[in-house]
């Protein structure tokens, strides 16, 4: 049974870091890929940063340079640092184990930077982790 647990989340003024954490079980890193989403009101779920089946990371242009996403495999967790926080960075921030029903592998270029779709990837999300930036 996969299970995906996100904490760290909070309040911060813009400017602030915060870091979130996620402990994901009963997955192979390898063959998924390990990313953070958010989904701010009233708007679609976003992708954030992704680790694929490769371990290359790829980030939403609105995060470049101000957020890194990195990952331990030993240990089955999955931690976004963010920095330099702006506003618009205020979403509820998900933690997901992704991988295509057909390869049993994840490569984003299909479905960046939107979220990946359910009708051919498994999907296992978190239950959410609320950030919010001040101005």
């Amino acid at each position: 049974q996969v299970q995906v647990v996100e904490s760290g989340g909070g309040s911060v003024q813009a400017g602030g870091s915060l870091r979130l954490s996620c402990a994901v079980s009963g997955v192979t890193y390898s063959t998924y890929c390990m990313g953070w989403f958010r989904q701010a009101p009233g708007k679609e779920r976003e992708a954030v940063a992704v680790i694929d089946s490769d371990s290359r990371t790829r980030a939403a242009d609105s995060v470049k340079g101000r957020f890194t996403i990195s990952q331990d495999a030993a240990k089955n967790t999955l931690d976004l640092q963010m920095n330099t926080l702006k506003p618009e960075d205020t979403a509820m921030y998900y933690c997901a184990a992704v991988r295509s029903r057909r390869t049993h592998a994840c490569y984003p270029t299909s479905w960046w930077p939107l979220r990946p779709p359910s009708e051919t990837y498994d999907v296992y999300w978190g239950q959410g982790t609320q950030v919010t930036v001040s101005s």
